[in-house]
């Protein structure tokens, strides 16, 4: 069984730090890529970051150089570190993977006031 469970989460204020973190179980960490989307209020869900096996890396435009997605693959654990975080940057975070079919973490909400 294929479980993502996210945590870090929580109210920061416009230019602070959050760290997410998402622990994996249920799959071969080290053979899965892993991804990080948001979905803001009456927007669609977006993708943020993605990291490779081999641990390449890819942002939307949104957030390159501000956020850092990386992978522990000794704690089968993905982060997501968040910068310089804006307001538009509110939202619910979702940690995936997929693996024949797309899996999904319950999602965690990261609020940027101003």
């Amino acid at each position: 069984q294929v479980q993502l469970v996210e945590s870090g989460g929580g109210l920061v204020q416009a230019g602070g730090s959050l760290r997410l973190s998402c622990a994996a179980s249920g799959i071969i960490f080290r053979l899965s890529a892993m991804y990080w989307y948001r979905q803001a209020p009456g927007k669609q869900r977006e993708l943020v970051a993605s990291i490779t096996i081999g641990s390449n890396t890819n942002y939307a435009d949104s957030v390159k150089g501000r956020f850092t997605i990386s992978r522990d693959n000794a704690k089968n654990t993905v982060y997501l570190q968040m910068n310089s975080l804006k307001p538009e940057d509110t939202g619910f975070y979702y940690c995936s993977t997929f693996y024949r079919e797309r899996y999904w973490g319950q999602g965690i909400q990261v609020t940027v006031s101003s």
